[in-house]
Parts: structure tokens; sequence; C-alpha cells
């Protein structure tokens, strides 16, 4: 796989046509996000365009609730044939393991990668404990629900670069690293709290870097999907 096949471009803009118009502009491109944004507003039908262009997809649902309901959902999603869907690990062990097995049973070998959200990457650590009230340091709770998503048999994670290496380290080379909160050094950070630059993120043990609006907001996005492309392989 080349450099360029692990960096996947959220379709972060809401509607259709103005999906279609970034994808046209960056042929380049082999791995798109559909997020809730542009699937609430589009349905399904981005997925097929995508499709018929021969992209991969990572639909980032997020799903969270009851194990029954994510089930079904991931029931119901498994016939758009994507590449990777997510949950968040948070549902706990019994709906991660109910959504895994609705997934295979519905479409065997095809079925998408299911990975678990640790920590949303717009959350740092004084939110996790005064917001959340969650009495845990920030690494060992990305690494837990890491570890509850592996051992309820998902196949990776969404984790922010900063906690790759120690997820890599712990939950070994089979599991799936998806890093969003990737930032060139050259580009601002956004809401991303807790970002890494898209060399230091694959140092750091991540698969696919998902980064947006570097390239998508830039005057040209082709040249600025290619010089990261560079900075990686440099």
């Amino acid at each position: 796989m080349s450099v360029c096949d692990r960096i996947i471009v959220p379709l972060d803009v809401p509607t259709q046509a103005e999906a279609l118009t970034l994808i046209d502009a960056l042929p380049e491109v082999s791995f798109w996000k559909v997020g809730l944004e542009l699937f609430v507003s589009s349905g399904p039908s981005i997925l097929s365009e995508l499709k018929t262009r021969q992209k991969r997809i990572f639909l980032d649902l997020k799903f969270h609730d009851i194990p029954n309901t994510v089930a079904g959902a991931c029931r119901s999603a498994a016939q758009y044939q994507v590449d990777l869907l997510t949950i968040h690990a948070t549902c706990g062990r019994r709906a991660l393991k109910d959504a895994q097995t609705a997934l295979v049973e519905t479409a065997g070998e095809q079925a998408p990668k299911l990975i678990a959200i640790t920590l949303l990457t717009s959350l740092n650590s004084r939110d996790l404990a005064f917001d959340l009230k969650i009495p845990v340091e920030l690494p060992e709770y990305a690494l837990q629900m890491a570890l509850l998503a592996k051992e309820s048999g998902l196949p990776g994670a969404v984790c922010s670069p900063h906690e790759a290496a120690q997820l890599r380290s712990v939950c070994g080379s089979e599991f799936l690293l998806v890093c969003p909160g990737v930032r060139p050094a050259w580009s601002e950070a956004g809401d991303q709290r807790r970002a890494m630059t898209p060399g230091e993120a694959i140092k750091a043990g991540a698969d696919y870097l998902v980064i947006g609006r570097p390239i998508t907001a830039s005057e040209d996005p082709g040249a600025a999907f290619q010089r990261i492309c560079e900075e990686i392989e440099g």
C-alpha cells in the first residue's frame, strides 16, 4: 500500500453536489470519509457515487446505542459494502460484540471493518476529568477503550496519534489504528486538541490518517495532498 493510500480525506460538506465536486477535484485520493453531516443530507447515494468511482469508503457514523439497536444498524450498514464503519467503545462490551456479530453474519468476509472510537480528538485531559468526570488519565482511558474493543472481537480502533504508539504496543501489529487529529506543521490545528504531523503519526503506529482541512480548504487541494504524501515519504 502506498503512502497516499493511507490518507483518508473527509467529505465534511453539507451537500452531495459539493462532495462530488471535491471528489472529482482530487482524483488521486483513493479513500474518502463520509460522516454524519453528509450522510444525513444525501443518504446512501453518496456511497454509490464513491463506489462508481472505485473509491474506498470510511462510513463514520459513530454508532452509540443499546446492543439491539447498534446490531440492527450494522446489519443495515453492511449492505453499503463500505470499508470502515465506526462505533463508540462506550456502548459497552455486549453492544460491541453484538454489532460485530451482526456485521459478520450479514456480510461475511465482505463485512466492513468495525472500529471503535476511543475518545474524540476534540477532547483533552481536562475535558475528560472535569466535564466527563472520568478519573483516569487520558492515555490510560484510550488504551482501555481500545482493549475493550479488541476483547469484543473488533479489528481496530480510532485514536489520537498521541495514543497510537501505546495502543500499537499493547494491542499488537494486526489491530487497525485510524488516526484523526493529524495536521501538517504548516496548517492550522482547527478544533483538534490532540494533533500530530502525518509523519509523526505514521511513526507512532497509525495505519490510516484522517486529514481534512489542510487538504480540502487549501487553495490547491491536489498540491496540498501531494505535499503531505511527500512529507510522509521523506
